[in-house]
């Protein structure tokens, strides 16, 4: 503990000067000297402060939900660490190495809504509404730092055991900005909730994290169903205390799945990898060994995230001739609080009252 504080003060001038990086870049925008493009259809950006974990791609998928029913819509993102350059729009025949796993698992969960990747997020939104012209809403996935688009509404998440507030800038935390920024977002939603939590916790969270008196405050926690099984997904299993679990998985803040598999089941392994990982043939490899060094008297499956998946489906040929048991754990977003259906009567209200 105390080698880590030493880091942190160590690292405390590069957080500084990263931060006074941020912030005049922001500045140039608040007088004007850089200008956010808007556009004439409701633009809503779903985003964080911090580097990964706040639950950005549940999120976006629960707004997804919510609208394709009742309006066209469409997904604009960057496809983070994706292995091409430009605007490229994503089918579910794609790679996540081509587009990113996260639109692609936007795609595949979603075939009829057009999903497009892009480093100009001002450029890709025009060339997306050309080549889709009925579309109504576009979706910004984690748009809130990039501030070359003015969304119409700006959606902040910050997780429950990792509040902004409680944060510092990188590289001695994990903020991408300094806390003030969340005042550029119309609702706040503090995501990954205990079942627990109380609206007396609620009431203090909320007075802690708004930052303008108008903003709107959420809350909200994940629900996992019966995981999957890779390339037969009829195929699904209960986890269960006599199922033993090789949990792979290449995401930030692990801690929240962690606790839910735990209090299922008595045998986990975690396999752990960097955020985003690109699994190559060696990793495959290797969670073959572990899942082969399991007990062979007891049921075991290979556990992984949706996420995860879309990284692993690019060794699918390998991955079917080893036929190992690897199941998907499918999550989805629940709003809690006394009235769990005010966050869709919230963006419901804002689409019907959205002006040019």
């Amino acid at each position: 503990m105390v080698n880590q504080w030493v880091l942190k003060i160590l690292l405390l001038p590069l957080a500084i000067l990263y931060g006074i990086g941020v912030a005049i870049r922001n500045g140039f925008y608040a007088v004007g000297l850089l200008r956010g493009v808007s556009f004439s259809i409701p633009v809503i950006s779903i985003g964080n402060l911090t580097v990964g974990g706040t639950g950005k791609t549940p999120h976006t998928e629960y707004l997804m939900r919510l609208l394709h029913e009742y309006l066209p819509i469409a997904v604009v993102s960057r496809g983070y660490k994706r292995e091409t350059m430009g605007y490229l729009e994503v089918n579910p025949a794609h790679d996540a190495s081509q587009v990113g796993d996260e639109p692609l698992q936007y795609k595949r969960k979603f075939p009829h809504i057009p999903v497009a990747v892009a480093e100009s997020r001002s450029f890709a939104i025009p060339q997306l509404l050309r080549n889709h012209p009925p579309t109504r809403v576009i979706l910004l996935d984690d748009g809130f730092q990039h501030l070359e688009v003015q969304p119409g509404l700006n959606i902040l998440l910050t997780e429950y055991n990792r509040l902004y507030i409680h944060d510092w800038l990188l590289p001695v935390g994990r903020l991408r900005e300094w806390r003030g920024g969340a005042r550029r977002a119309d609702m706040i939603i503090v995501t990954k909730c205990p079942d627990t939590l109380s609206q007396e916790e609620m009431n203090t969270i909320t007075t802690a994290v708004r930052k303008r008196e108008d903003q709107q405050i959420f809350f909200s926690r994940y629900r996992y169903g019966n995981p999957y099984r890779m390339y037969r997904p009829i195929e699904r299993i209960a986890l269960r205390p006599e199922l033993d679990i090789l949990l792979v998985v290449a995401i930030a803040g692990t801690e929240y799945l962690m606790e839910y598999v735990s209090g299922l089941t008595e045998n986990i392994r975690l396999l752990s990898y960097q955020d985003h990982h690109p699994f190559a043939e060696s990793d495959i490899e290797e969670i073959e060994k572990h899942y082969r060094l399991m007990d062979e008297s007891r049921e075991r499956i290979i556990l992984t995230t949706e996420k995860d998946a879309m990284r692993l489906d690019h060794h699918r040929e390998l991955l079917m001739r080893l036929n190992l048991p690897i199941f998907i754990l499918p999550v989805a977003v629940q709003f809690i609080g006394d009235r769990p259906d005010a966050f869709d009567e919230a963006i419901k209200a804002w689409l019907l009252n959205f002006k040019i």
